[in-house]
């Protein structure tokens, strides 16, 4: 059974870097034809993409955010990672990572979601 987990500090203040551990159990994360992505959902909107790395290793991001995020993995930890820099209070969400099978925008495996709050 493949499971998702997040990790990373519930409060970042503005100007500072969001980041945020995905840790996959279950599954290799370069297991073929497999993406994992990172997604949110700030308070009363619906769900953001934010961008994935699949298998291959190549990221691919949304445009509106492309400017200041980052996604990279370690396999060695079989995890994978979300920098998000410059924050400001609009960045406050819950954030999840998921990934799923020769698709990138639905997810078969999610994690729980961990809320992240950008406040001085």
């Amino acid at each position: 059974q493949v499971r998702l987990q997040e990790s990373g500090p519930g409060l970042v203040k503005p100007s500072q870097t969001l980041s945020l551990t995905c840790t996959v159990s279950g599954a290799a994360i370069t297991i073929v034809d497999y993406y994992w992505a990172w997604i949110r959902q700030a308070p009363g909107k619906g769900l953001e993409w934010i961008g994935y790395i699949p298998w291959s290793g190549i990221t691919n991001s949304s445009p509106s955010l492309k400017n200041r995020t980052s996604i990279s993995w370690d396999t060695s930890e079989n995890e994978f990672t979300l920098q998000l820099t410059s924050v400001t209070p609009e960045d406050t969400a819950v954030y999840y990572c998921a990934g799923g099978k020769n698709s990138i925008a639905t997810f078969t495996y999610w994690g729980q979601g961990t809320q992240v709050t950008v406040s001085s």
